[in-house]
């Protein structure tokens, strides 16, 4: 049996702009700065602030590594087929999935988030994505549900 072909998917991740080579220079760069400025400071007689910057760099370039390596695992599907319209989501260690019925889900704008609605039931969509992208998927999703709702069919009898 051949698994029939989605409707609608989309799969989106967070930004990261940054590669493996972008945060050795980035780390370069903060090395060198904190150094410079702690340089600088114990010339002027404040050693300790030599300390605290170099605690600041490595607390910065943790944050970074931390950000990038969570990123990195983290994704989000939405698709529609067999009847489901089904939303799964993967940040860092935690998932989450939910599932829909396309005919009633509702699309929902709620101040700068894009809700996927049905009954009660509410969950946020494009969470990794910028408004316009956030205005992409929900148009190209609305067409989507609305293919799916009000299906055509192609009957050569019907034809006049």
């Amino acid at each position: 049996m051949v698994k029939a072909q989605p409707l609608f998917e989309a799969y989106s991740t967070p930004l990261d702009s940054l590669g493996p080579r972008g945060f050795r220079i980035l780390a370069w760069l903060v090395c060198g700065a904190f150094a410079g400025l702690g340089v600088l400071f114990t010339l002027m007689g404040a050693w300790p602030v030599l300390i605290f910057a170099g605690a600041e760099a490595l607390l910065v370039l943790a944050l970074v590594a931390v950000y990038r390596r969570r990123a990195a695992r983290s994704a989000e599907w939405i698709t529609l087929e067999d009847g489901r319209l089904t939303v799964r989501r993967r940040e860092g260690m935690r998932q989450e999935a939910a599932s829909f019925d396309p005919f009633w889900a509702r699309l929902h704008w709620d101040g700068r988030r894009l809700l996927l609605a049905h009954r009660a039931r509410r969950i946020e969509i494009g969470r990794f994505l910028a408004e316009e992208e956030k205005q992409e998927l929900e148009a190209a999703l609305d067409r989507a549900l609305r293919a799916y709702r009000e299906p055509r069919f192609e009957n050569p009898q019907l034809r006049t």
